[in-house]
């Protein structure tokens, strides 16, 4: 198994006969052991050197680590011992001393020929070191043995039948007290055996170029990071606090680090408890600010914690926020960080940078006052979430709300590559929430996004418990963390809708089919109105076909955008077209006892196109240049809820059905007063019934049907959801049924149709008959 690479996304299949795999194999590996008979309250089986952490997860002993860090979450890890002793050492015992590794540990032994002045044969450190002697002084001639002398006796160094070079050693000579080294003034010397290292001063750093602790190190004193204010944004509460940050920088020295620590947080806690006019300021620049604060309050104090002292140190503000810092040299140990019912794990080579033996800084830092601005921010799930949660609900995603159960906590360390650790970091978050069936626990982080403002994201980080009252994580990379709770409005699959929806759209697409035909071929109904329903059925047509065989297409993003993006267009379309129709009929109505028309289809003939097709393509333009990232969502191809992107499907459309009702009400209104006004001749001659009928179905095809939507709330919600669909599904019957088969011109054109073919066949019959028949005779003659 990869380093620190959990088996995720597998599919669900799979993820069974994995899960059963696993725990087999645990079974059989780790029956007998003390960890599997003191973890019965474990929902995970430890291996040996570990113990249980929080009821699910794994935890290597003191000494020992696993392939993928300090805690893990798989069965078939092993934790392995550390050797301390071994290169890259963090260890180091002193002079004349050696570095010996044991099982889960170590210790550090006198070098042959010196010996410990305090009687202790072994230690821990260089500052327990305590060894001494004269080193090799003789060589028995003609022998394979050495005689060394320490200060009580002599004693063999080398057994009978071993044979070396003889060499001699002279006493060690101490470069830095007789002043023979060549450390810079920017550094201070540090004695090895035959040799010195050159150490930054406490609160320098090795220039660029340099490294720590060599003969030719260079160091320069650690300066206050460059942290200026969000260009653009006019407030004076943010301008307060960057001009008292910028004195800060300006009266920051490697001596007054504390000071410096300190007054940064009561300058943000300040800031924080008081905003005043940065409330005021709109959410996306309210966002831009505070991300602003967040990354730069962890750049300026990852850089100035290098100059603090080796130790732990805590630093807090009145207004609550608090920061936990651990400044030591790497070694192998691990590290734990709590801050505010927040705790942090992790070890100590996923903290500092490949080949640096200078101190390494790992923070937690806690903004409780950030939660006010942030609570609300938009939520982009992983992709493989909104599955996951589709496949538990066995229904449809909708909207979701969410909010935070903790604190906006911020990790950071000095390697500068925290967004690929070579283990994951794992955070225990407190909380006093518990998720409902219908939520989810997120562990997020706050991602810049690309205008700056900013979003929280799952990426990189996935949840391995959630209890009552807590929630682990784990994540890939160090940024700033929540843990929120998401609220789903799941809508549970209705087959009945499902069946009518196909059903209807594909009848639908027969009609429009048949009545573009119609439109296109039949010479005798040709017109501006029949130009206008031609362009409709085209635009329906189109956008039904690639709803049924294309909205559900969320595998690959980019092709799923463009889906949406061309339903958008195709729907926008149709109702455009709808609006041009509505538009048609009133002013033919207005002109009903004008003789010529022509005045009304010249209008129409200039403006329907340039209307029918631009207007939509403007609108979808502006949506796709404003927010290209909403066009598909987790679940469908089509337009994301968040920011109320979808008005811009929504807006128009509800424009347009309002419109074309009023211009049907107009319309009826200026029908009644003109039949009123003809003579009964006339009128006993008008179908009475079959204007009614035909008027109403001008309310399906004008769109106006689509305000069913809106009323699919409350206790009628599913019975409008019926109508909703049974009647938008089969707008494209009542075009074909209203302006093919109800029209006279155009049954009589499908009559002469049929008769031509009629004919033809008779034709063909008579034809083959009559051969037939002159064949006979002419038998009957021979």
């Amino acid at each position: 198994m990869g380093k620190g690479t959990p088996l995720r996304g597998l599919s669900s299949p799979f993820k069974c006969v994995s899960s059963f795999a696993r725990g087999l194999l645990v079974l059989l590996l780790f029956p007998m052991g003390p960890t599997a008979q003191n973890s019965k309250a474990c929902a995970l089986q430890c291996p040996p050197k570990s113990s249980c952490v929080n009821g699910n997860a794994c935890r290597c002993d003191p000494g020992f680590i696993s392939s993928s860090g300090e805690i893990f979450t798989d069965p078939l890890e092993s934790c392995d011992d550390i050797n301390e002793c071994g290169p890259p050492s963090p260890v180091y015992c002193g002079s004349s001393a050696d570095c010996q590794n044991t099982e889960g540990g170590y210790h550090c032994t006198c070098s042959p020929g010196f010996e410990p002045t305090s009687g202790a044969t072994i230690f821990q450190n260089e500052s327990e070191n305590t060894c001494q002697g004269d080193g090799i002084t003789s060589w028995e001639e003609g022998s394979t043995n050495w005689k060394v002398r320490g200060h009580s006796e002599e004693r063999n160094l080398i057994r009978p039948g071993q044979s070396l070079t003889p060499f001699f050693v002279s006493p060690d000579v101490d470069e830095c007290n007789s002043g023979k080294h060549q450390c810079d003034n920017s550094t201070v010397c540090v004695n090895t055996v035959g040799s010195y290292t050159c150490h930054c001063r406490q609160g320098w750093v090795p220039k660029p170029g340099f490294r720590d602790k060599q003969m030719t190190t260079i160091c320069e004193e650690i300066l206050f990071p460059t942290w200026t204010a969000p260009p653009g944004i006019k407030s004076q509460a943010p301008s307060h606090f960057f001009k008292r940050i910028q004195d800060l920088g300006r009266n920051f020295s490697s001596a007054s680090v504390l000071n410096t620590v300190r007054d940064l947080l009561q300058e943000m806690g300040d800031l924080l408890e008081n905003p005043r006019d940065l409330k005021t300021l709109p959410l996306s620049e309210q966002r831009f600010v505070v991300t602003n604060l967040l990354f730069g309050l962890e750049n300026v104090l990852r850089g100035v914690s290098k100059a603090l002292p080796k130790g732990s140190w805590t630093f807090s503000s009145s207004a609550g926020i608090e920061v936990s810092l651990e400044v030591q040299a790497p070694s192998y140990r691990n590290i734990t960080l709590t801050q505010n019912r927040t705790e942090m794990m992790l070890t100590w080579d996923t903290v500092h940078d490949p080949g640096d033996s200078g101190l390494a800084v790992v923070g937690l830092l806690s903004t409780p006052g950030m939660h006010r601005f942030l609570a609300e921010a938009p939520l982009v799930l992983d992709a493989e979430e909104p599955a996951n949660l589709h496949e538990t609900h066995r229904g449809l995603l909708q909207e979701t709300s969410h909010i935070l159960l903790s604190d906006v906590i911020s990790a950071f360390i000095t390697n500068k590559d925290a967004e690929n650790l070579k283990s994951p970091v794992t955070f225990v978050f407190q909380h006093s929430v518990t998720p409902g069936p219908r939520q989810k626990v997120h562990c997020v982080y706050w991602e810049r996004g690309q205008n700056g403002s900013g979003h929280w994201d799952t990426r990189g980080c996935w949840v391995t418990s959630t209890r009552d009252n807590n929630t682990t994580c784990q994540c890939t990379h160090l940024s700033i963390f929540a843990v929120l709770m998401a609220h789903y409005s799941v809508q549970e699959e209705d087959p009945a809708l499902t069946v009518i929806t196909y059903v209807g759209l594909s009848l639908s697409l027969l009609c429009l089919l048949l009545a573009a035909l119609t439109f296109l071929l039949c010479k005798a109904i040709q017109n501006t109105s029949t130009s206008l329903h031609l362009q409709l059925s085209l635009c329906l047509f189109l956008a039904h076909l690639l709803f049924l065989t294309a909205i559900d297409r969320t595998e690959n993003k980019v092709l799923c955008a463009i889906i949406a993006g061309a339903l958008h267009y195709l729907y926008l379309a149709s109702f455009t077209w709808m609006l041009l129709v509505g538009l048609h009929l009133f002013l033919s109505a207005r002109n009903l006892m004008v003789v010529n028309y022509s005045s009304v289809n010249r209008f129409m003939k200039k403006a329907m196109f340039p209307v029918g097709y631009g207007v939509p393509a403007v609108i979808v333009a502006i949506s796709a240049a404003s927010r290209p990232r909403l066009y598909g969502t987790p679940t469908s191809c089509w337009l994301h809820s968040e920011k109320g992107f979808k008005w811009g499907f929504l807006g128009p459309v509800c424009a347009i059905f309002s419109v074309n009702l009023a211009f049907f009400l107009m319309t009826l209104w200026i029908l009644k007063s003109r039949l009123c006004s003809l003579n009964s001749e006339v009128s006993t001659l008008q179908n009475t019934r079959m204007l009614t009928f035909k008027a109403t179905a001008q309310l399906f095809i004008l769109g106006c049907t689509w305000s069913l939507g809106i009323l699919q709330v409350g206790p009628a919600a599913h019975v409008m959801s019926y109508l909703f669909t049974i009647i938008n599904s089969l707008q494209g019957v009542f075009i074909f049924l209203v302006h093919c088969l109800l029209s006279k011109q155009v049954r009589e054109q499908y009559r002469n149709w049929l008769r031509i073919k009629k004919t033809k066949a008779e034709s063909e019959n008579y034809t083959l008959s009559s051969r037939t028949m002159s064949d006979c005779k002419h038998s009957e003659e021979t």
